[in-house]
C-alpha cells in the first residue's frame, strides 16, 4: 500500500496544501493541477506512481485546501502563482524534477522552466496546451472577455463555475460517463462555491490572455533547452485540442505524443494508461 503525506507549507505567509508520495531519494515529478480542481485529480495516479518517484502535487493558491487570501491581499495571476509554487518547490528542497502540467498547471509550470530551465529533468504534458492551435472554440466567450473586459462579458462567464458546467467538463468526450467518479465534480464545485472564489476565477479567465502572450517564450524555452517532454491528451477535450498536442513536435522533434479516447480530465478514465506511459517515459 503506497503511503501518501498531507501536509501544508507556509510559503512566505501562504499557506499551500500538498500530497507527497514515495522514497525523497528517487527522482521527484511535480504536479500541477488546472481548473477547477485541485490535487485531488491526482488521487489515481499518486499510488501508481509512487513505487518508483517521489511524487508532490500542491493545490494552487486560492484552490483546493490551499489558503485562500482574498483578492485585496493576493492578486490572481498566472505570474504570482507560479512564483509562490516557485517557492513553494525551493521551501520543500526540490532542487531537479520533472514536471506534470494539466490545464492551468501548464502556464504555471513552464514559467517555472523557464525561469529556472536547469530544474527541469522532463515535462509531461496532459492536456496543457502551450501553442494557438490547441485552443478550441469553447474559448470564444472568454477571449471575447479578454478583448474587451467589460462587466456583460465578465459576467457571462459565469456559467462556467455552475456545477452543471464543471460536471459536463468532467465528462464530455467520455465513451461512458458512468465511469467517471461523481466524487471529483462535486469536491471542484464545492470549493468554487466558496465564498469570493467566483470573482477569483473571473480574474483569472482574464488573465488566461497572459498564458497566450507568453506562447512564443514557452516554445522558445522547447527549442533552446530541449527538455524530453510526453504529450499525452484526452483527444475529445473541448477545451484543448489534439493539434495543441501535436503543436510539441514543431519545437521538440523527439517528443512523444499519445492521444487517448477521452476527454479534459483524462485521469478519471486512463490513470492506468497515463502512469504506464510516464514510467516508461521518465525510465528512459
Amino acid at each position: 500500500m503506497t503511503t501518501i503525506r498531507y501536509e501544508t507549507v507556509d510559503v512566505d505567509g501562504f499557506d499551500i496544501f500538498y500530497r507527497e508520495a514515495g522514497d525523497r531519494s528517487r527522482p521527484t515529478l511535480l504536479m500541477l493541477h488546472g481548473f477547477p480542481t485541485s490535487s485531488h485529480m491526482f488521487r489515481d495516479l499518486i499510488p501508481l506512481l509512487a513505487e518508483r518517484f517521489h511524487v508532490v502535487a500542491p493545490d494552487l493558491p486560492g484552490f483546493g485546501l490551499s489558503e485562500l487570501k482574498p483578492r485585496a491581499a493576493f492578486t490572481y495571476r498566472f505570474d504570482t502563482l507560479a512564483q509562490v509554487v516557485g517557492r513553494f518547490t525551493e521551501i520543500l528542497g526540490l532542487t531537479r524534477y520533472a514536471l506534470y502540467i494539466f490545464d492551468y498547471g501548464a502556464p504555471t509550470g513552464l514559467r517555472l522552466a523557464m525561469a529556472h530551465p536547469e530544474r527541469i529533468t522532463a515535462i509531461v504534458s496532459q492536456n496543457g496546451n502551450a501553442y494557438e492551435e490547441g485552443l478550441s472554440s469553447n474559448w470564444d466567450p472568454i477571449q471575447r472577455y479578454w478583448r474587451d473586459p467589460s462587466d456583460a462579458n465578465r459576467q457571462a462567464l459565469r456559467e462556467l463555475l455552475t456545477p452543471a458546467s464543471i460536471r459536463w467538463q468532467y465528462e464530455h468526450g467520455v465513451t461512458d460517463p458512468r465511469l467517471v467518479s461523481p466524487d471529483g465534480s462535486t469536491l471542484d464545485a464545492w470549493y468554487i462555491a466558496r465564498p469570493g472564489v467566483d470573482e477569483i476565477q473571473l480574474d483569472l479567465f482574464r488573465d488566461y490572455a497572459s498564458n497566450v502572450a507568453l506562447y512564443p517564450a514557452f516554445q522558445r524555452y522547447f527549442r533552446e533547452h530541449r527538455p524530453p517532454l510526453l504529450a499525452i491528451w484526452g483527444k475529445n477535450d473541448p477545451f484543448f485540442l489534439p493539434a495543441g498536442a501535436e503543436a510539441y513536435r514543431r519545437d521538440l522533434p523527439e517528443a512523444v505524443v499519445r492521444l487517448l479516447d477521452t476527454g479534459h480530465f483524462a485521469l478519471e478514465t486512463h490513470a492506468a494508461e497515463i502512469a504506464a506511459e510516464i514510467s516508461r517515459f521518465l525510465s528512459r
